[in-house]
C-alpha cells in the first residue's frame, strides 16, 4: 500500500506543475532580452528564420505538386489508352454479334426448306 501512496502524491505533484510551452527549433525567446537593439535583432532574426521556413515549405509544396501534376498527366494518358482499347474491344464485340446473328440466320435457311 506504501508504493501506491506514494505513486498518487507523485501523480498530484506533476499534475500540479504547469506545462511548459514548447519552443520552436530555430526561434530565439525574444522577452528575455535587455535593450531596444538586441530585442530588435532577435525579432529580425526571428522573422528572418521564419520567412526561410515559408521559402522551404513553399519549394517542397511546388515539388511535391509538381510530381502530382506530372502523375496526373501520366495517368491520364493511361486512362485514354484504356479508353481506345474499351472502344476496340466494343466494336470487336458488335462485330462478333454480327457474325452470330448472320451465321444464325444461314443455318435457319437450310430448315426452311
Amino acid at each position: 500500500m506504501h508504493p501506491m501512496i506514494a505513486l498518487l502524491i507523485a501523480a498530484a505533484v506533476l499534475a500540479l506543475h504547469p506545462a511548459q510551452a514548447q519552443d520552436i527549433a530555430g526561434m530565439e525567446d525574444c522577452t528575455k532580452t535587455s535593450g531596444l537593439d538586441k530585442r530588435t535583432g532577435c525579432f529580425q532574426s526571428n522573422i528572418e528564420y521564419l520567412n526561410r521556413s515559408i521559402a522551404k515549405n513553399a519549394a517542397d509544396m511546388q515539388q511535391k505538386l509538381s510530381a502530382a501534376n506530372a502523375e496526373i498527366g501520366e495517368l491520364k494518358r493511361a486512362v485514354a489508352g484504356l479508353q481506345a482499347n474499351v472502344a476496340g474491344l466494343q466494336t470487336n464485340v458488335a462485330n462478333l454479334k454480327t457474325s452470330i446473328e448472320q451465321l444464325q440466320q444461314a443455318a435457319k435457311k437450310p430448315d426452311a426448306k
